[in-house]
């Protein structure tokens, strides 16, 4: 089992930065892949970046690609997402989730077993 709480969203102006934070409880936090994905109102879940296991490997929506950064600390259990370069459309509910890596598709919100419970972040133009 493993629980995720999500913090560091708020209101920032357009071009700003935020960055997210994803605590994550349980001792085998080292062995999932984790991701974040956002929904805005009235759209489905989409999928923003996600890391693996590892933290070797990063994989991005093309909508952020270049802007945001996805990273890990397995010793603090952590998961972080820099959000740079904020656009209005950045606007959404932000997810942290953990995938177990076997055979998963990194990119599908329906392959992930644990998520948090969302960190609203507003972008102002």
């Amino acid at each position: 089992q493993v629980q995720l709480v999500e913090s560091g969203g708020g209101l920032v102006q357009a071009g700003g930065s935020l960055r997210l934070s994803c605590a994550a409880s349980g001792r085998t936090f080292s062995s999932y892949n984790m991701a974040w994905f956002r929904q805005a109102p009235g759209k489905e879940r989409e999928f923003v970046a996600a890391i693996r296991l590892s933290g070797d490997n990063t994989y991005y929506a093309d909508s952020v690609k270049g802007r945001f950064t996805i990273s890990r600390d397995n010793a603090k259990i952590t998961v972080y997402l820099q959000m740079n370069v904020l656009k209005p459309e950045d606007t959404a509910v932000y997810y942290c989730a953990a995938q177990f890596p076997i055979g998963r598709n990194l990119r599908a919100s329906s392959q992930y077993d644990y998520w948090g419970q969302g960190t609203q972040v507003t972008v102002s133009s």
